[in-house]
């Protein structure tokens, strides 16, 4: 790798790792102002787990040598061999392992104990991400060899976390007067602030995918900003038909939408392609995250209606518009003859759904018989941050 893609692939890794302070901030406005604290510590604490794991075992299960085509073997524990090139690419996919079961922490927002928190992240992070990482993102995992693409982690990232929330939320319950009373963000301003510091960071996730300062990279950069500028005027424009109003989360939630869209599709589609994968994000996941109210699940901050239906849009998306002309690595959309590689998308959208789904549940019903999974009635109403820190983060005085 030459000197100029090693500083772009670093840069990179550094705006990925920032983006998981930006989602603390994001996350942390849509919460009451009682739990602000513990919604930022939950994304914070997450860096500290995951980088230890990721460095001791993790992966070394995402990228050593197969073992039957579902997991990687033990070559690089301690990171024991890994230098120069190998060691860059392992630290930039670290910055992945660490923001996805950050995600999850949005669904789980103002009731989930932090140490019920800390126990099945460091769980969730060495059985379950590996294990979809293997499979996607390793040349020899067996989803990867079959044929199935994804650029920057649609499958990886975002279906993978996605699902994982709905299985959290299914196991840990609905928060005190979910659906009965209004559960409002307390801080939109410092919500639209995560938003910001998320689209800059995912210039990093997307075009830094390219593993190069090339072409393909300003591919990825592109694609990556007309996705997520069309998602939040198609959110906006459909919030606005439906409720008669536009609004400053609906718009953030649009751009984050069209971002999670476009990630497994970066590197693979045309411009054009981009604007459409845009604005179906932005349309789709408008509705999608009113579901919960009409099905009772309590995804506090939208991360099934947002990163999981975001997720599949993109991922079915590249089945429909890659191109092999804009990235050789891929095979035609079904857009362009390739009814093949359209089913395997598809079909690896279900599976990592499916396993994802059960994994993760067995591991929330584990940490709920070992240390209990939510907090207590009295804790929930005064609110975790002083509840389980002792802190505020607000002190208003005369």
């Amino acid at each position: 790798m030459g000197e100029g893609s090693i500083a772009w692939v670093l840069v990179s890794s550094a705006l990925v790792l920032f983006m998981t302070p930006g989602l603390a901030l994001f996350y942390g406005g849509m919460v009451r102002s009682k739990n602000v604290l513990n919604m930022l510590m939950k994304n914070f604490i997450t860096i500290g787990i995951v980088t230890v794991i990721w460095t001791l075992v993790g992966y070394s299960l995402a990228f050593g040598t197969d073992v039957g085509g579902l997991i990687g073997g033990l070559d690089f524990v301690g990171l024991v061999g890994v230098e120069g090139d190998a060691l860059l690419f392992m630290v930039f996919q670290m910055m992945f392992a660490i923001i996805t079961p950050a995600l999850i922490s949005g669904a789980v927002a103002e009731r989930m104990k932090f140490s019920a928190w800390i126990l099945f992240t460091t769980l969730w992070a060495l059985l379950v991400y590996p294990v979809i990482a293997h499979w996607a993102f390793a040349a020899d995992g067996w989803l990867y060899a079959w044929g199935v693409r994804d650029f920057a982690g649609g499958l990886v990232v975002h279906i993978n976390a996605g699902i994982a929330a709905l299985a959290l939320v299914f196991a840990l319950g609905p928060r005190k007067g979910f659906g009965a009373e209004s559960i409002a963000p307390h801080s939109l301003p410092l919500t639209l602030l995560g938003t910001g510091i998320l689209w800059f960071g995912w210039f990093g996730f997307n075009a830094g995918s390219a593993l190069a300062a090339d072409g393909l990279a300003i591919n990825a950069f592109v694609t990556t900003q007309i996705a997520a500028s069309v998602a939040a005027l198609a959110w906006m424009a459909a919030e606005w038909v439906k409720t008669g109003r536009p609004t400053t989360l609906g718009t953030a939630s649009g751009a984050v939408a069209g971002l999670v869209a476009i990630t497994p599709a970066a590197g693979y589609v045309s411009p054009l392609a981009a604007m459409v994968i845009g604005a179906l994000a932005g349309m789709i996941c408008f509705w999608a995250v009113r579901l919960k109210f009409r099905f009772g699940y309590d995804d506090s901050l939208d991360v099934v209606g947002v990163h999981l239906a975001g997720g599949i849009v993109g991922s079915i998306a590249v089945g429909v518009f890659a191109q092999s002309s804009i990235n050789p690595g891929v095979s035609d959309g079904l857009l362009f003859g390739g009814f093949g590689f359209f089913g395997k998308q598809v079909v690896a959208v279900v599976v990592v759904m499916t396993v994802t789904f059960v994994a993760t549940y067995l591991l929330a019903r584990a940490v709920k018989a070992v240390a209990g999974l939510r907090v207590d009635d009295d804790q929930e109403t005064h609110g975790l941050d002083i509840s389980l820190h002792k802190e505020r983060g607000y002190v208003l005085t005369d």
